[in-house]
């Protein structure tokens, strides 16, 4: 038997596959850490991509920094601490700044959650703001050439100087996180987030995609519409380490992270594999099955037609989507679910239902996870439970031929799979 651990949660699982199998250990390339991370960001931004140096809009009138919401990792060192202190050093106080919790369509954070983001400094001596899709007051910048509404936070846009903060990863549907999307999906209505993210079903709205994405590129066009002037993204480890920095230009920015970000996250295989056990990456990738999709998705890329996929996610906070529990226990089937959205049915929430199911009817799922199995079944998942993983891998491997194939992927949210087409 050869043995793994997998992230769970804020815990882990271990595991044993058949030695009979092939199997293969799927992470990201392991990068040097920044070797004096407080004093590299402190580099970065006084050196900015195609932006003049912060100095030199010191005496702007108000700042609005977007972050992200405790669906993102944190880094360690936190960059937003670094930044602040950047902005006081050249004279810009903090009666000026506004920090923008970008919630996008997840439930905004309560007071008592900031510190899970934020230390209490900043908490107390700066004013944040945490964005509500549904009800904070919008500005409304007309339409994209895509049709999307653009519809953001008034306030962040009212900001004389406008900034995100974010890790750039890569992204299931929009290509990679980070730059403008913190803000523009972040801080924006429930319409926009809805237009942009109904174009989930082109074939190009996927990870590793970014140029040719038109999800990706619709947000693009926003936040150039939003005028948002610096983008600050960092590329971490799964210890939350940051290995590399950018700052400057939004585009920019993320023209120079994209090629790192698939060098390092990028997995090509050379054929589908017949069993993968998968995790999310532990919290708060696995904070609710919502996040936790992620993963599933770089797992059943590289899973055969009929094959099995354990998605060992912890998901505290259950499907995280009240709107995707509502629509998924109405359908009979993943069939049903996938013909309402060929019909032209798109919400965000069930968009969620819409890309499991895409997988499920083609793969056999299972979730493993602390959520009552009565409730997966009504999602029309496979449930299963941390303390009987071993027991279901000796299922599965007695169904499977001699011959096959396993993956194991610990961080497969941030694992960008691909199977390589012979030509």
């Amino acid at each position: 038997m050869t043995e793994f651990v997998l992230p769970y949660g804020k815990t882990q699982i271990n595991l044993q596959i058949p030695s009979i199998f092939k199997t293969d250990l799927l992470t990201p390339s392991t990068f040097p850490t920044l070797a004096e991370p407080q004093q590299t960001i402190q580099t970065t931004l006084n050196n900015p991509i195609g932006r003049r140096k912060l100095a030199d809009v010191a005496n702007i009138g108000s700042v609005g920094i977007a972050i992200n919401d405790k669906t993102r990792p944190v880094p360690q060192p936190n960059p937003i601490n670094i930044f602040l202190d950047c902005l006081g050093s050249i004279g810009i106080s903090k009666e000026k700044i506004s920090i923008f919790i970008g919630s996008g369509t997840h439930k905004p954070m309560e007071d008592s959650e900031l510190s899970q983001i934020l230390d209490p400094e900043i908490i107390n001596h700066y004013r944040i703001i945490v964005h509500d899709c549904d009800r904070s007051p919008m500005v409304d910048l007309g339409e994209t050439a895509h049709r999307t509404p653009i519809q953001i936070n008034a306030e962040y846009y009212n900001c004389d100087l406008k900034m995100t903060v974010g890790n750039i990863e890569p992204h299931h549907f929009m290509g990679f996180s980070g730059g403008v999307k913190t803000a523009v999906i972040g801080l924006a209505s429930r319409d926009t987030i809805t237009a942009n993210h109904s174009m989930l079903t082109h074939p190009q709205a996927k990870s590793g995609v970014f140029y040719i994405n038109p999800m990706r590129q619709d947000i693009e066009e926003m936040g150039r519409k939003v005028r948002i002037d610096y983008s600050l993204g960092s590329i971490l480890n799964e210890q939350k380490q940051i290995t590399n920095v950018f700052f400057g230009e939004p585009v920019k920015v993320m023209d120079a992270a994209i090629p790192i970000v698939r060098d390092i996250f990028g997995v090509c295989v050379n054929k589908p594999y017949d069993l993968v056990i998968a995790s999310p990456g532990g919290a708060p990738k696995d904070i609710n099955l919502y996040q936790a999709q992620k993963g599933l998705t770089h797992a059943a890329r590289i899973t055969r037609n009929g094959g099995w996929v354990i998605l060992t996610a912890a998901c505290p906070e259950g499907s995280g989507s009240p709107s995707y529990e509502t629509f998924i226990t109405a359908a009979k089937s993943h069939k049903e679910v996938l013909d309402q959205f060929d019909m032209g049915y798109f919400q965000v929430g069930p968009h969620k239902a819409f890309q499991i199911s895409r997988d499920a009817v083609r793969v056999n799922i299972v979730l493993i996870s602390d959520i009552a199995a009565e409730k997966v079944k009504q999602w029309l998942l496979t449930p299963s439970q941390p303390q009987l993983i071993q027991q279901l891998i000796n299922w599965i491997a007695a169904r499977l031929p001699s011959n096959a194939r396993v993956a194991v992927l610990p961080a497969s949210t941030r694992t960008m799979t691909e199977v390589k087409h012979h030509g």
